[in-house]
């Protein structure tokens, strides 16, 4: 079991809230293993029971945990999240629940680019385009297969290690920016190649988002459109209230 220091800046729930994330890695939790108890954790660390509820309810309120009364702790039967307040990258996502991402397939191929694709690019529809297929999850099992198309005037080659975070790519390579995407959610089901991909039943159903991406000057980057699992991931949109003046 992880410990934590006494000695460090970092408030002893944050320190708690680190470990116990580190520890629900493990296939025996994951596999539904119960979580030590209040008493065994604050027991073994030295610190209270409420300082331990207060990191345990933290990651049940993440959707990383859940906590029946009664039966103890176990680790979620997790569901992927993406948000519609502030737009991120895949990676971007998975790093701010706590989950490795796992990519399970890597192709990257020049081809004449659709037709809504040049439309994007505003470029000629026998344009080749450099198209990156990759699929991806987490690390014990994909949900997503995303198809990239990039403007050919990032002057990207193929040849980039596309292992690295797409984004940092683009910058790296062309002084472009990721800084504003534009998005779709479609719902469709799986035919026989998705199916094939995401390990489901053809027809199953699935989530369809199409992302625009920009950079910094708002000039086209990036044409994706991603292939979820509709039983690993949700997306959730927020609304504010627009303020208003009433006489």
């Amino acid at each position: 079991m992880f410990t934590i220091d006494k000695d460090s800046k970092i408030p002893f729930h944050e320190q708690i809230e680190t470990g116990i994330r580190e520890m629900i890695k493990e296939e025996a939790y994951r596999n539904g293993k119960l979580l030590p108890t209040e008493m065994e954790l604050a027991k073994h660390l030295e610190v209270s029971r409420a300082t331990i509820r207060q990191a345990i309810t933290r990651l049940v309120n993440q959707g990383l945990l859940t906590r029946k009364k009664g039966s103890g702790t176990r680790v979620a039967n997790q569901i992927i999240e993406g948000s519609g307040r502030k737009w991120k990258s895949f990676s971007q996502e998975m790093k701010s629940l706590g989950i490795e991402v796992g990519n399970f397939e890597l192709h990257l191929l020049k081809e004449i680019s659709p037709e809504y694709v040049s439309d994007f690019f505003q470029t000629s529809n026998k344009t080749m385009i450099l198209q990156l297929k990759r699929l991806r999850g987490n690390i014990e099992e994909p949900f997503v297969y995303f198809i990239s198309y990039f403007n050919p005037k990032l002057k990207l080659t193929g040849n980039e290690n596309y292992n690295q975070p797409l984004y940092q790519i683009i910058e790296e390579c062309s002084g472009s920016i990721a800084s504003k995407s534009e998005e779709k959610i479609y719902a469709i089901n799986a035919n026989e190649m998705l199916a094939k991909k995401l390990n489901v039943k053809p027809n199953t159903a699935l989530l369809k988002r199409v992302r625009k991406v920009y950079d910094q000057n708002n000039q086209p980057i990036e044409y994706n459109v991603g292939y979820y699992r509709s039983d690993k991931f949700t997306y959730t949109i927020f609304f504010d209230k627009p303020h208003t003046t009433s006489n």
